[in-house]
């Protein structure tokens, strides 16, 4: 008996000592990981420019003339060590509103180019999407009527669109707008629809023993219970809306990020691409935060 206690308490104290070992929170833990990666990584980058790691390796005069000096020091590619990118990228963070002429503009100017002409496109759709998809959502009729034209346009790609809106709108800005239009309107007009039609049908039943009138139960009753599924596809749009202007940019020119990109390839400025890369993806990533902090206060516990 006395030993049973004996291991009782024992084992008891382990899991105590177990116990007060201190925990460190998930979001720090992935933290640290997530730096750990970008550590490796940025290795990997290092140890891949390393002259030393390439100069047994022949360059071809043709390759080693199109990538600039690089490729003569003994490099494989043009390809800009981490130092080089670091370097561009502050001298781009510190300067970004610069102007020295049409093609050579600071990237800042160019990302609030590509920011205006997505936010104008995309409140554009949204004010065409969310009410067609109440108005879908609410009518089997129309639902079934106007489902054949959407099943047919959905799947076209928005850069498709580019041509016509080229010849049509004769304007290169207010195609790209135009292009950012069509592509954040699916998700939207889709969602909004499908989150109308799931409203539970108790609730409208309720409406309806009440007598609401249709405009207080679209408002009081169907709203705040499709709005989850409304700011779902709002927030799918937005990072579909990102994804298209950068390439629309490239094919229109003139300004933007996308633009910036490809003109920045023109010169063969691999470090300046990278930092629109970069730049492009904290970007996307700011506006999903926006609209993901947006859902959650629309979000609903039952």
């Amino acid at each position: 008996m006395a030993t049973t206690d004996i291991t009782t308490s024992g084992a008891s104290l382990r899991r105590k000592e177990r116990g007060s070992l201190p925990k460190f929170p998930l979001a720090i833990r992935a933290a640290c990981l997530s730096l750990v990666i970008l550590l490796l990584l940025v290795g990997v980058w290092q140890l891949a420019t390393t002259p030393a790691a390439s100069t047994a390796t022949s360059v071809d005069p043709e390759y080693a003339a199109l990538v600039s000096g690089a490729a003569a020091e003994g490099q494989k590619t043009g390809f800009p060590t981490p130092a080089d990118f670091a370097s561009t990228l502050w001298g781009q963070i510190k300067n970004p509103f610069y102007v020295h002429g049409p093609n050579d503009q600071g990237i800042g100017i160019q990302l609030g180019y590509s920011l205006g002409r997505v936010l104008l496109g995309y409140f554009l759709a949204a004010i065409v999407a969310i009410p067609l998809g109440f108005v879908i959502g609410m009518s089997p009729l129309i639902h079934r009527a106007l489902d054949p034209f959407i099943q047919i346009l959905k799947p076209i790609s928005p850069l498709a669109w580019m041509p016509l809106a080229l010849y049509t709108i004769k304007d290169s800005s207010i195609s790209a707008i135009f292009v950012i239009f069509i592509c954040a309107l699916w998700p939207m007009l889709l969602n909004t629809s499908f989150g109308v039609a799931s409203v539970r049908k108790e609730w409208l039943n309720v409406a309806a023993t009440l007598e609401v009138s249709p405009l207080r139960k679209a408002f009081q009753v169907i709203l705040p219970a499709a709005a989850p599924t409304i700011m779902t596809g709002m927030r799918i749009s937005i990072g579909i809306a990102w994804l298209v202007i950068i390439a629309a940019e490239m094919l229109v020119g003139g300004t933007g990020i996308g633009y910036f990109v490809w003109n920045e390839w023109n010169n063969l400025s691999i470090s300046n691409i990278l930092t629109a890369i970069l730049l492009i993806g904290l970007t996307g990533m700011a506006l999903d935060v926006i609209l993901a902090r947006a859902a959650r206060l629309v979000a609903y516990r039952e």
